[in-house]
């Protein structure tokens, strides 16, 4: 069936006289479109003039052979104004009457933006709101009145122009192009077809700004189109250049919805100048991609596994404190500790970690010796020292336990906030490729190899596995307020490898776990007052890098000196005594050359840190301490590895491996991580510009690669740690030195 343009202008001069015009568009039922109008007098008034105008207009429908769908093909119908009067005080206004709702607006339109700003448009376009005919009825006809009034005390011209709207409804993988303008916003319709659930609303522009919203709202008159009222319904987000919703069947009913765009006055919202510098329309594409359903990802998570075989090592036992590879192992009967002696209370365990009578007294005199070795801090007893390190893994899960919790229950109530208000501004997703889901015993070596303690081997376990948690709470709503949930556990993985190389060497000075989780506490809520503060308060920053130089020196100081040098109230007296007898008084070569130089290098790139966080006050402060971390861990290992060397060990073909796999992976995951596909430190609108569709099977995009090669990366990294000094499992203690 055919449909003929429906086409007319008003051009009317409003007089005093109180003449206007009338006009009227009508239908027989069958498709064909008439038009007529004709002058026509109103009240003479000299306040008030009010002329008419009906309209009408068709949706056509079928019914669907197996009558359960209803299938019908609908034109729309587009009113657009113009007045050249622009006198705010006596605007013109227009109010149209449909069916199942009124429609008003007045010329000039006036938009308010920040700091009460106006702008003001002398032509208006709106598209009326659609009303589908009942199945049991025949086409109707659709009256429509249009009003159109002024107070004016004197001749306003304005002219009224009714289209036919073509191509209202958009079609699956099918590209639009359309037009729009902060007084002229447009909508479309669409409607799922039999074999679609979820669609992609992909949204692109021709220019970065002006600023726009893209909404997607039920099937509801009036259709809120205009800035001040388009968060009113549905979901929305603000967009630049790019815009992704995804919407499925299951969230309409009636398996149909508007798809509304809306362009702001002002780019302030999208992060662009205010006033903004472009007025004019803007030029959209608009496309809605067949989305990939979960089946699709239960398919893509059964060839994932297919590949792990691949990507793995030769499975091999763990290690396990009850035996070691290559270790001679004391069997005697008389040699083995009691049963159960391993699972008694921490208490005995004394403050200073001293417990036979002998250390006490030469202690002091054995860590001040040039050359160290490993019998030399490894002089405890292994009970004692086993249940040293087994508090770190049951610290962290008390931890864990009291961290997650709330992080969870705030992860939640964002998503509940986005669902209610329709905000996705709130999440920065990478949007292109966003599947929504829902509405979350001991060995006995006493005298060969390096001491077999897997405390801090559990609590690194637990804190990788707290990691995947709390990055799986963050990415439900990511943004700038919750990433340090992703990054909390990231702290706590860097220190422990850290302490964990630190302890092959030096396993009865190593920290305890407390002031080890207590130091943790003190960096998480230092990232808490950064993500707060750090963005513009300089005094933040100047406390922070105080902070950090200083307890940089303390550490140096207490590595340097294995433990002796006491941190109290005479300490600064002490050290400018030192600094005295040594730099000043007599220029002496360190004792400890190779801690010195070590200590050295380490301090110069933790002032670097300072120094560059002072002057450009990076705003991604988590990010910035975890790169501290990161840094520094890499320095030490760097450092472990060549002082190995240096000491004439050997790294054997699995931790050889292991090295070359951790650095080849993490060099994959880098590559994905630094495809930014968001970015919270931009507004939501500029962060879609860097949205881009999945990669990987169809559902993962590069951040899900990222994941993928980064947990591989820290497996491999890992078994570096675990593996490292394997070539020492049958030398003596006393031949292992100490760096």
């Amino acid at each position: 069936m055919s449909y003929a343009l429906l086409y007319f202008v008003f051009l009317i001069s409003v007089h005093s006289s109180g003449e206007g015009a009338e006009g009227m568009l009508f239908s027989d039922g069958n498709g064909d479109i008439s038009m007529w109008w004709r002058q026509t007098s109103c009240f003479s008034n000299s306040e008030l003039r009010v002329f008419y105008t009906e309209m009408s207009y068709l949706c056509n429908h079928l019914l669907a052979s197996d009558n359960v769908r209803r299938n019908f093909s609908c034109w729309c119908v587009r009113v657009y104004v113009n007045s050249s009067s622009e006198n705010l005080q006596y605007p013109v206004l227009f109010v149209v009457r449909q069916q199942k709702g009124v429609l008003s607006w007045q010329v000039p339109l006036i938009f308010r933006g920040l700091y009460q700003r106006t702008y003001n448009y002398q032509e208006v376009s709106r598209t009326l709101c659609p009303t589908e005919p009942t199945p049991e009825t025949r086409p109707s006809d659709q009256i429509i009145f249009v009003d159109i009034a002024s107070m004016a005390p004197f001749n306003i011209a304005y002219e009224l122009l009714v289209t036919r709207l073509e191509n209202f409804q958009l079609e699956t993988n099918k590209a639009f192009n359309f037009t729009a303008s902060p007084s002229q916003p447009q909508y479309f319709l669409y409607r799922f077809p039999q074999d679609v659930d979820s669609v992609i609303i992909n949204v692109v522009s021709d220019a970065a700004y002006p600023c726009s919203v893209v909404s997607v709202q039920d099937i509801v008159c009036p259709v809120y189109d205009l800035d001040h009222n388009v968060e009113f319904n549905g979901v929305y987000q603000s967009m630049t250049k790019q815009a992704a919703i995804t919407v499925q069947r299951k969230d309409f009913p009636g398996e149909q919805f508007f798809v509304v765009f809306v362009i702001k006055p002002e780019d302030y919202a999208c992060g662009g100048s205010v006033p903004s510098s472009i007025h004019g329309k803007l030029f959209w594409e608009v496309d809605l991609i067949h989305q990939s359903t979960w089946g699709s990802f239960i398919l893509a998570v059964h060839r994932g596994a297919e590949l792990l075989p691949c990507l793995s090592p030769s499975p091999c036992s763990g290690p396990d404190e009850s035996s070691s590879s290559g270790g001679r192992q004391l069997s005697s009967p008389e040699r083995r500790p009691p049963a159960g002696s391993d699972t008694d209370s921490s208490v005995e365990e004394e403050s200073d970690f001293d417990t036979m009578p002998e250390i006490e007294s030469d202690k002091n005199i054995i860590r001040t010796k040039v050359f160290l070795y490993l019998s030399d801090l490894s002089r405890k007893d292994r009970r004692i020292v086993s249940k040293k390190y087994k508090i770190y893994f049951w610290n962290i899960i008390t931890i864990a336990v009291f961290y997650a919790l709330p992080v969870i229950q705030l992860v939640i109530t964002y998503q509940t906030v986005v669902n209610v208000t329709g905000n996705q501004d709130i999440c920065y997703y990478n949007f292109l490729c966003a599947h929504p889901l829902g509405v979350l015993s001991s060995a006995l070596f006493q005298d060969y190899g390096i001491p077999k303690h897997f405390g801090l081997f559990y609590a690194m376990g637990i804190a990788l596995m707290m990691e995947g948690v709390l990055s799986a709470c963050y990415h439900v709503c990511p943004n700038y307020s919750n990433f340090q949930f992703d990054t909390s556990f990231m702290y706590m993985i860097a220190g422990l490898c850290m302490l964990k190389l630190y302890q092959t060497r030096h396993p009865d000075i190593n920290a305890s776990a407390y002031s080890a989780y207590a130091s943790f506490a003190v960096v998480i809520s230092l990232a808490v007052l950064g993500v707060v503060f750090g963005k513009n308060d300089m005094w933040f920053w100047v406390i922070f890098s105080m902070i950090h130089v200083l307890a940089s020196l303390a550490l140096s100081t207490q590595i340097y000196y294995m433990g002796r040098f006491k941190i109290d109230v005479g300490m600064f007296r002490r050290a400018v005594m030192v600094l005295y007898t040594d730099c000043i008084q007599q220029c002496s070569r360190p004792m400890y050359m190779d801690r010195m130089v070590l200590l050295i290098v380490g301090n110069l790139v933790n002032w670097s840190f300072a120094i560059f966080g002072l002057v450009y006050r990076p705003r991604d402060f988590a990010s910035y301490i975890l790169g501290i971390f990161i840094c520094n861990l890499l320095l030490y290992l760097a450092f472990y590895i060549i002082m190995k060397l240096r000491s004439s060990e050997k790294l054997l073909p699995i931790p050889m491996f292991c090295i070359v796999a951790t650095a080849v992976v993490w060099a994959a995951a880098l590559y994905f991580f630094f495809q930014t596909l968001s970015s919270w430190e931009e507004t939501p609108a500029e962060s879609r510009e860097k949205n881009r569709p999945c990669i990987l099977l169809g559902f993962f995009d590069d951040h899900d690669v990222w994941h993928f090669l980064s947990a591989a990366a820290l497996f491999f990294s890992f078994l570096v740690l675990l593996t490292l000094d394997d070539d020492l499992d049958t030398v003596r203690r006393d031949k292992i030195p100490v760096f």
